[in-house]
């Protein structure tokens, strides 16, 4: 990853996508500011579609921040996207640096995911059918979580999503990671590559050719890797976008610059 900077500009854009998208017709927010856990960012919002019965399958999305910053009130564009697609989305808050440390902000995703699949069904999802998803630091987290044992109850989980996520960044060399993991005792267990196994559920990867925050390197280790051990991996890369570019993507105003949402949609779809 690259300096910090590109973090502070991905969240003046969300706030720019989040004033200028309208809300999705097909959606509506059914819950907000519940907690799964006693700390204060441990709290999360719910979506879900407007008008769909019966239970619904879910996405769990994770934000991105450089595992210092942001909020889920920041992602709701992200949140009312992928409701009105037919997904009950659950956004949750989560502790950063220097709060917490890493495996901190890993063990707050594991806590709430353990709250979707206990507390879902009330909210009209099905727990048995669970993606989740993530764009840069937060597809770190989706992916940790999936990939690494015993973090959450892999039962519930049918298949992730990471856009623009760092999975195989070892050795650290950049201020972020420096700054996240260079103390971590047993650095190369920070990776999600080095979690790949058989079992791993179907994976999408979406990534910006013009990401210079996280470089698309990242996305192409890992569909490698999850293809030599004959996970279903598909593996996209958008010639026009920088590292914001996938995640913006999925609102209004940009969804006309690359298909991600789409993209996205059909993935779901099909293991969803």
């Amino acid at each position: 990853m690259a300096v910090d900077n590109g973090a502070v500009m991905a969240i003046s854009i969300l706030s720019v996508i989040n004033a200028l998208s309208p809300k999705e017709w097909g959606s509506r927010k059914i819950a907000r500011d519940l907690p799964y856990g006693p700390a204060a960012r441990q709290k999360l919002d719910i979506y879900a579609p407007r008008n769909a019965s019966g239970p619904m399958p879910v996405v769990f999305f994770i934000y991105g921040g450089s595992w210092m910053d942001g909020s889920r009130t920041q992602y709701d564009f992200a949140g009312r996207a992928l409701a009105a697609l037919g997904y009950v989305t659950v956004i949750a808050d989560y502790r950063v640096l220097p709060e917490v440390e890493y495996p901190g902000f890993l063990d707050d995703g594991a806590a709430a995911f353990a709250w979707v699949a206990a507390h879902i069904a009330d909210y009209g999802g099905d727990p048995s059918r669970i993606a989740l998803m993530g764009h840069s630091a937060g597809a770190y987290n989706a992916l940790m979580l999936g990939l690494a044992p015993n973090r959450i109850d892999h039962a519930h989980l049918r298949c992730m999503v990471g856009l623009s996520g760092p999975y195989d960044f070892f050795p650290f060399d950049g201020r972020i990671t420096l700054r996240t993991f260079a103390a971590v005792r047993e650095p190369l267990d920070t990776q999600p590559i080095n979690h790949v196994s058989r079992d791993a559920p179907p994976v999408f990867l979406g990534s910006g050719d013009k990401d210079t925050l996280v470089y698309p390197r990242n996305s192409v280790a890992l569909a490698k890797k999850l293809r030599e051990a004959g996970v279903p991996v598909q593996e996209v890369h958008y010639p026009t976008l920088g590292h914001p570019g996938p995640l913006m993507a999925l609102g209004v105003p940009a969804r006309r610059i690359a298909p991600v949402l789409s993209d996205v949609t059909a993935f779901l779809r099909q293991y969803l």
